[in-house]
Parts: structure tokens; C-alpha cells; sequence
């Protein structure tokens, strides 16, 4: 089977990935939904991150050293330090610990990753990223957990047409999965109609 370009992240019930201060403690995930994205990143074969995302999942280079952490957070840090990453910016000169830095764009990535036969989706993390990605046409799956909370503002799941550079489109989307977890966090998981 092909790899698969999934796009996967967390978002208000308003639409956004983050609130307008930045913050995205409203997301923190209970047990059942973190363990469904404990089992989500086993899926994955490499991540590609933008700036923002990879300054805050850089915590996880060295998490498995803070006492303070419980066994999921522990499997999850074993899982991301294994797991090949790359990281897309226009002002990072070089990244740190298990990230690389990408050198082409991220089409060009995409279209070399999946020339490879290495096992595991390609996930994209980040709004800005993603929005690249579905200019470009590339992403075959969207994944939310939509938390119940209205957070007023912030980066969208979705970035505006700005952010698109002229390249709007209707994507068709066919569902393939839903689930509703006991806190109220929704999974909605679609394929792209091709």
C-alpha cells in the first residue's frame, strides 16, 4: 500500500489549533485520547513539522528524563525520539536532536518520501504546513479531535485563503472514521476523493 499524507491535529469546536493567546492548554488530551494518539504515531513513518510545531514538540527530545512523567507519556516520548522527522522553515539555520531540516519543498519532500519504500503514513503537523500541503494537493487524509471549547480566536484547523496563495479549491472528502470519546473529544478521520 502507498503511503498515505495524513494531516492530524487537535481543534476548538470554533475551528482553531491554538487560541488567540498562543495557548493550547485546552487540548491537553485525558488517557483515552491520548492513547488514540499514542496508537496514531505508530502508524507513522516520518512527521513533518513547520517552525512553530517543531519549537514545541522539541520537549519531547529529552522528556523521557523528567520523574514527573506517567508510563503513557514515557511510551509516547520512545515513539516520537524513534520516529524520522522533518522540519520546514525559511529561519532555521539548523534543528536539533532526531529533526532534520528539509532542503526542497514540501511537495518535493512529499513526492521523495513516497518514492521511498519505507513503511508508515507521512504526517503533517501544523496549520500553515498543511495548508501547503492541500494547496499543493498532497494530503490524502484529514484527522481532527475537536474539543469541545470555544476558544475565540487563534490559528485556525483550516488557514484562510491568504494562506493558500490564491489556490482555492473544493476538496471532496469522504468519511472514514468518527469516534466520540468519553470526555467529549470528537475523532473525525477523512479520505480525500480522488
Amino acid at each position: 500500500m502507498a503511503r498515505r499524507v495524513i494531516y492530524s491535529m487537535s481543534m476548538s469546536l470554533d475551528g482553531y489549533i491554538v487560541g488567540p493567546d498562543g495557548g493550547f492548554d485546552w487540548s491537553v488530551p485525558d488517557e483515552e485520547v491520548f492513547q488514540a494518539s499514542i496508537d496514531e504515531v505508530r502508524g507513522v513513518g516520518v512527521h513533518l513539522l513547520g517552525r512553530n510545531l517543531y519549537e514545541t514538540m522539541l520537549y519531547w527530545e529529552t522528556a523521557d528524563q523528567d520523574s514527573s512523567l506517567d508510563d503513557k507519556e514515557l511510551e509516547f516520548a520512545d515513539i516520537w525520539n524513534r520516529l524520522p522527522k522533518l522540519v520546514f522553515s525559511r529561519t532555521l539555520a539548523a534543528v536539533q536532536g532526531t529533526y532534520g531540516l528539509a532542503s526542497g519543498s514540501l511537495a518535493d519532500e512529499i513526492r521523495r518520501l513516497k518514492a521511498e519504500s519505507e513503511a508508515g503514513d507521512i504526517a503533517i503537523g501544523g496549520a500553515t504546513l498543511a495548508a501547503e500541503a492541500a494547496a499543493a494537493g498532497v494530503i490524502d487524509e484529514y484527522r481532527v479531535r475537536v474539543y469541545p471549547v470555544l476558544v475565540g480566536g487563534g490559528i485556525p484547523y483550516f488557514p484562510g485563503p491568504q494562506h493558500l496563495s490564491g489556490h482555492q479549491r473544493q476538496i471532496d472528502l469522504e468519511q472514514v472514521e468518527t469516534r466520540t470519546f468519553s470526555s467529549g473529544v470528537v475523532y473525525l478521520r477523512y479520505r480525500v476523493v480522488r
